[in-house]
């Protein structure tokens, strides 16, 4: 619950920020809220659902239960992306 809470605050910390950034035309600043509205972003992706599990975890779990061979050419494609950069290539 916290880590919602916290991924929420920095939410709303970044928008405040881009939009302060974008009214004083302060690029730092904006970049700044954008960064913050990505982490929380990534925060409540990574936050615990009512089973424990991040709640991205079970969106994985949903879509390779709907599309099994989707999900068989993501995970092949993601392979050979990881190989290719382990070799280098």
């Amino acid at each position: 619950m916290a880590d919602a809470l916290t991924a929420d605050m920095n939410t709303v910390t970044g928008k405040v920020k881009e939009t302060a950034g974008a009214a004083t035309n302060d690029r730092s600043m904006q970049a700044s809220g954008m960064l913050d509205q990505l982490k929380g972003s990534v925060q409540k992706a990574m936050a615990p659902g009512a089973d424990g599990q991040p709640a991205v975890v079970g969106q994985a779990k949903a879509f390779a239960k709907e599309r099994p061979w989707a999900a068989a050419a993501l995970v092949g494609v993601l392979g050979l992306a990881t190989l290719g950069t382990l070799r280098g290539k």
